[in-house]
């Protein structure tokens, strides 16, 4: 039965494949569990619930993922873009360990069909473990959702039915179906007034504006709150007691004329399982309980046998429990795909607003005041992995480069569909928002102040790393070989390419890439992006420009000098390390991360220019990229400190170097635009490799230690190890400097083996002892630090393990 299952959730390739697979998904990583399609305005469901062991607990109701929620862990186990996964959370607080179980099976015209379970048991089977669930459907757009199971003002005993339709997805049916074992409180004060509700389903049916569906949770519980106020009033004289609160705090049973919001709850006490059926009409299917049974036990199968072949673990990595590395590394592979989220709705965008030593360039625009302020844009749409489903479940830019880069290894085309929603994104003037928060349930979890974006701020323009990496397996599945790392390293500057997916490559076994297996179809796909990306390189180069001339600054090229705008007194957000030390802000100022980066954008602009055919354009990158790796050395290289630099102007209106050693002085080796004999080369890795300054055992500090800033304000970058900036010097180590030959090479190697060692074990002691990945990890202790679970590029420690750069 197990082979059958899997060819009903690993559909051939056809026209349909990406919509049949790709459609639906856990694409509200702001809830614990929240499915929805890839559709604007359309049907969205999610899960709640909170511990009936006493009635304080309906306060902390679960829904969205929230740190203060204070959870063990909620990690998805296996997750498969095309085929579903398994999600455990443990909830020690109202002891329940819940499993989510999530099938998606392809058919019909609409997206096909899925499957979900809902389990939960006993954390410690020593104790009460009486939980409440909510499962709930909401329509935003047109359509409609209609109740077909009958009413009854006592509950349902028994499955629940709803038919709904809507303009995508047409005709489909909703069902919940109990498990076979579960229990209720069905004994205590009382018992005998609500034997006719206990252990049934309770509903609601409400009418919602579509702009609030997304807040049905605190509907929701505004609904068992009323319900619970009338029930207790024969209860309130102290004498009395109170009834048991799982049969209080409950849903009241109606439903409203025209209602797209229907929530169904159940109460249980010890273990339970419900399922939950969405069936496409046009996919002629009937779901069962069968198709779980059978289907969530073929999925994980599947999922860690293709997961041993494309991230193999490295038989000569230094650590005693393989075992629960191997997990770990699963884990947060599969938490980065589960965390892909899609959002629509409009953004906030100040056109206008420019600080002072900003306002008289160029790029602050003319003063019409009328296009002053912040205004709210059309809606857009965004698919996008998200760095942290509690603390940032929205698409950031100069992330998004670093999740492309591990997705794109499972899954091409997947990974194409999310670089290319980004690309959508970027305006006729070339400029895409740093931060995409669209729609009111995104800027629900951001603080107000950093809401809105400015079209003149950029961002670390990570994106084309994803496309590179798609030129690479392209060229690998072309000449069915494995380039050597110098080869690659000699063409772009971009490392190991991916796993190749191909009809014949065992590790993609049942996921063909229609772009990889078709040359021509890729070739269109690259020069329909193409044209954006130019625009969007040309816009950088345009509104980033510093200034060269103007101070008396000697250099080979008189234009390649850039500024990160939008930066202010203690940050400059722009450049992705917020609270860095810089110097004073000056119009004058160049930053040394922004001309680094304007190097790579440059060199894989030529790359994929060159691929495309485009050569007069690469002709110019060429020229371009000379003239950037010239002025890093004549405008940043400061031969006293034996260090890269920013430069600034003082109070003589001269030219000097602000030098702090850190992740900042690092930028053209991390880059790989140190070519492997630089003299500057050995400074460089003194300085990385020195305890007292980024060297510990946890991997690369942000900040030397020695510096006077370093662990001093908000901390953020100012000495924290993050593990994406760990991914980039090991990359640049690994295909560069250990791989080419140079005075450096056997020192390179030595370092990259100790530092690969060191950021694996650390994320991973960290795991193991909280639960979580962190979005960085303390510069002294190595603990985890700040929002999690950050499964976003600290995700990138299982490519650091499998030597995928």
């Amino acid at each position: 039965m197990r082979p059958r299952v899997l060819l009903l959730l690993i559909p051939a390739v056809s026209a349909s494949f990406v919509n049949d697979t790709l459609l639906w998904g856990p694409y509200r990583p702001n809830l614990y569990f929240g499915l929805r399609p890839r559709l604007p305005q359309s049907l969205m469901t999610g899960l709640m619930w909170f511990g009936t062991h006493d009635y304080a607990s309906l306060q902390h109701a679960r829904h969205t993922c929230e740190q203060n929620d204070k959870l063990d862990t909620y990690t998805w186990t296996e997750y498969d873009t095309r085929q579903g996964g398994v999600q455990v959370i443990e909830d020690s607080f109202n002891n329940v360990k819940i499993t989510t179980q999530f099938l998606k099976i392809a058919g019909g015209d609409h997206g096909g069909s899925w499957a979900t379970r809902i389990k939960g048991e006993p954390i410690d089977s020593e104790k009460l473990s009486q939980v409440s669930t909510i499962f709930y459907f909401g329509l935003e757009g047109m359509g409609g959702l209609e109740m077909e199971t009958e009413e009854n003002e006592s509950g349902i005993e028994g499955p629940v039915k709803l038919s709904g339709n809507t303009p995508d997805l047409e005709d489909f049916t909703l069902r919940i179906v109990d498990g076979p074992d579960n229990q209720f409180v069905e004994s205590g004060r009382h018992a005998s007034n609500f034997e006719d509700r206990i252990g049934k389903t309770h509903y609601i049916g409400r009418r919602l504006l579509s702009e609030d569906v997304w807040q049905a949770r605190d509907h929701i519980l505004k609904e068992i709150v009323d319900h619970a106020r009338e029930v207790v009033e024969p209860y309130r004289e102290p004498e009395a007691g109170l009834p048991h609160p799982s049969w209080v705090l409950q849903l009241p049973d109606d439903v409203y004329t025209g209602s797209n919001l229907y929530a169904y709850q159940k109460s249980f006490d010890g273990p339970f399982q419900f399922d939950v059926f969405y069936e496409s009409a046009s996919a002629k299917q009937k779901l069962s309980s069968a198709t779980l049974d059978q289907g969530v036990p073929a999925l994980t199968e599947a999922y860690g046998k293709r997961f041993a072949e494309v991230f193999p673990y490295p038989a000569d990595f230094p650590i005693q429990d393989k075992e629960k590395l191997e997990q770990f590394s699963k884990d947060i592979t599969s938490n980065l795909f589960g965390g892909v989220g899609y959002f629509y709705g409009t953004s906030i965008v100040n056109r206008k607003f420019s600080y002072e030593w900003d306002e008289d360039d160029d790029s602050a625009g003319d003063d019409n005041d009328e296009e002053r302020g912040a205004r709210l844009t059309p809606p857009k749409a965004l698919l996008t992995a998200t760095p942290s489903r509690s603390f940032f479940p929205r698409g950031f830019y100069w992330d998004e480069g670093f999740h492309l880069l591990h997705i794109g290894q499972w899954d091409n085309d997947f990974s194409l569909e999310i670089l290319k929603s980004w690309i959508d994104l970027i305006d006729d003037d070339g400029w895409v928002a740093r931060e995409q928060i669209l729609g009111e349930e995104a800027r629900s979890k951001v603080p107000q102040e950093f809401q809105t974006q400015v079209p003149n701020y950029a961002n670390p323009p990570t994106l084309t790393m994803a496309v590179i990496a798609f030129i690479e397996r392209l060229k690998q599945v072309s000449s069915n070989k494995q380039p050597s790392d110098q080869e690659l390293g000699m063409d772009m500057g971009m490392g190991t390419p991916q796993t190749a997916f191909s009809a014949d490559a065992s590790p993609n076994a049942g996921v063909e890439s229609q772009y990889l297996n078709n040359p021509d179809l890729a070739l269109s796909f690259l020069k329909s992006i193409y044209g954006p990306l130019k625009r969007h390189y040309d816009w950088f180069r345009r509104t980033q420009r510093g200034q060269i001339k103007q101070y008396g600054r000697k250099a080979r090229s008189r234009t390649e000098g850039y500024r990160w705008r939008g930066r202010s007194e203690q940050h400059v957000l722009t450049s992705g390390m917020d609270d860095y030390p810089r110097g004073p802000p000056h119009a004058g100022e160049l930053h040394l991360d922004l001309i680094s980066w304007m190097g790579f954008f440059t060199r894989t602009m030529k790359g994929i220019a060159e691929f495309v055919g485009e050569t007069e354009d690469a002709i110019t990158f060429a020229e371009i990229e000379k003239a950037i790796l010239d002025n890093i050395e004549d405008l940043h290289w400061d031969e006293e400190e034996q260090m890269y630099c920013d430069a600034n102007i003082n109070q003589d209106e001269e030219s000097y170097h602000v030098c702090h050693k850190g992740y900042l002085s690092l930028f053209p080796f991390l880059l790989e635009l140190l070519p492997a004999e630089s003299p500057h080369l050995s400074a460089i890795l003194d300085i990385l490799h020195d305890p007292e300054h980024l060297w510990s055992p946890y991997g690369l500090r942000s900040l030397s230690k020695s510096h006077p800033e370093f662990g001093q304000g908000e901390n953020y970058w100012k000495g924290p190890i993050w593990i994406q900036m760990n991914y980039l010097a090991l990359r640049a180590l690994h295909n560069t400097y250990a791989a080419q030959d140079g005075p450096y090479q056997q020192r390179a190697k030595d370092i990259y083996n100790e530092l690969r060692k060191n950021v694996v074990n650390s994320v991973f002691k960290e795991y193991e002892q909280t639960g979580y990945v962190w979005e960085q990890y303390d510069a002294v202790t190595g603990e985890g630090k700040r929002s999690h679970p950050f499964t976003g590029w600290t995700s990138l420690a299982a490519l650091i393990l499998t030597e995928k750069y």
